[in-house]
């Protein structure tokens, strides 16, 4: 009799565990390049837990960002929708302090989470509206955000201030002359209290977190210990903290690459007590786990992606539409539910976020998104749904805009002055450097027009002079 109640306790819990909504964790890191991992065949850095991650689940080798720089990157993250698009275009600062908000109207997935009865959390940087605007986080779907409102403000890894939702938390000891508190830290301790305080109930936690984004800056712990003397060194000049400090400079650094480093390997290390206090907490079985970056590797702030291999050989870096600044690490673990050990090399990008939620969820409402669930790759059941194209816009540096179609991949650079506009065409299948354009005027006139149609222009972020075809 005990051995049959046992046994009807266990497949009662199992059920339990089957039907309840499961947790989700999306980390994203901030500028860190798809060779940077370990699981991507970084040789110089270590990343054991972010490796571990990809053991136990799945790693895409084909998966781009929003595009090819922060904001417009997350704001396709969050809403569904690629940069032709998405309501956040660019790179726009506010004054005082913050960037160009997410409008009123505009959904993010959080926000269908919080209807589905998920309570969420934002811990780390943020960049899309402003406290008290239509893109505060705390009005996009998320009940707690604790870290940078304003992407300028996380220049600085001892910043003067952070903010726990409306509420502005001065860091004492940082005045922008002197040096306290590491400000990653304490955004740490906040994501972890959030899974010890939400853990009877279902929860999305977002952490957008700023490592390894320039300036290179840390404690000189064990991260840094590790990697001190492990590298040929060239110290880098930048805008120090003191009398003449701006809150968006970069410290000098005397070595960089350590110190580059020993903040990814800190990431990773951020990343391992997260998964471990799901485990301590008995949440790691219904907790999906779901790891990425905002854009391709950056060359700020005395960093050297090419000593890392950063971009994995792939041409370009933050900012470019090339491989380097668009293709992305995708990790996805979820334990007994995503094979282990898989790796795939399905084509998607950051709007398939969206769309993969809603059908995690069984969200019904149609909501307007560029994408396509990826759930039957990451759970290998029934029939994944392909993109015919994927596109991306870059608004600095004269405008460029780029179109995936198959293999093939087709970049227009001096979108903003149509007279010298010109464009590149590369076959990602037989040149995944990009490093030997083709002549093939029929093919790229077919991917031009597909690029056309893909933008919808933006009183806030134009891209094209009006009336111009391309």
């Amino acid at each position: 009799m005990k051995r049959l109640l046992t046994l009807l306790f266990l497949v009662t819990f199992q059920l339990h565990a089957q039907t309840q909504k499961p947790n989700i964790v999306f980390i994203l890191a901030d500028d860190l390049g798809i060779g940077d991992l370990g699981s991507y065949d970084q040789q110089k850095i270590s990343t054991p837990n972010l490796d571990k991650l990809a053991a136990s689940g799945m790693r895409f080798t084909k998966f781009y960002a929003g595009t090819s720089v922060c904001a417009p990157s997350r704001s396709s993250l969050l809403t569904g929708q690629h940069t032709g698009h998405t309501h956040i275009r660019g790179n726009k600062e506010i004054e005082p302090e913050g960037q160009e908000p997410l409008a009123d109207s505009i959904r993010t997935f959080a926000m269908i989470l919080q209807e589905q009865g998920y309570t969420t959390g934002a811990f780390g940087k943020w960049g899309l509206g402003m406290v008290g605007t239509s893109g505060d986080p705390n009005r996009k779907g998320f009940d707690v955000f604790f870290g940078y409102n304003c992407q300028r403000q996380s220049h600085r890894y001892y910043p003067t201030h952070l903010w726990h939702n409306n509420q502005r938390v001065d860091l004492k000891g940082n005045d922008l002359s002197t040096k306290a508190v590491y400000a990653p830290a304490l955004i740490q301790e906040q994501t972890l209290a959030f899974i010890d305080h939400n853990k009877e109930r279902p929860f999305f936690l977002f952490v957008p977190t700023v490592l390894p984004h320039a300036e290179l800056a840390g404690p000189e712990d064990e991260f840094y210990k590790k990697y001190e003397d492990a590298f040929e060194e060239k110290a880098h000049q930048g805008n120090d903290y003191g009398p003449k400090a701006t809150v968006a400079g970069y410290a000098s650094v005397e070595k960089p690459r350590a110190t580059f480093a020993a903040m990814v390997s800190r990431m990773d290390h951020y990343v391992g007590e997260i998964i471990d206090r799901l485990e301590q907490q008995g949440l790691l079985e219904n907790t999906i786990i779901i790891f990425s970056s905002d854009n391709g590797a950056h060359r700020e702030g005395g960093t050297d992606p090419d000593f890392f291999n950063s971009t994995a050989g792939f041409r370009g870096y933050k900012r470019d539409l090339y491989e380097g600044g668009i293709r992305t690490p995708l990790l996805v673990s979820w334990k007994g539910r995503i094979p282990a050990g898989t790796t795939s090399s399905h084509v998607g990008a950051f709007w398939d976020i969206f769309p993969t939620i809603q059908e995690l969820t069984n969200h019904t409402e149609v909501e307007r998104t560029d994408g396509i669930s990826m759930l039957p790759t990451w759970l290998k059941q029934g029939k994944q749904k392909k993109h015919q194209q994927l596109y991306w816009e870059f608004h600095e540096d004269g405008g460029r805009q780029a179109v995936r179609y198959k293999n093939y991949k087709l970049i227009r650079f001096k979108v903003k002055d149509p007279a010298n506009s010109y464009y590149e065409l590369y076959d990602l299948e037989k040149d995944p450097q990009e490093k030997r354009p083709l002549q093939n005027p029929k093919l790229a006139q077919k991917i031009l027009k597909l690029m056309e149609e893909q933008h919808t222009a933006s009183e806030i972020f134009p891209l094209l002079p009006k009336n111009t075809q391309l």
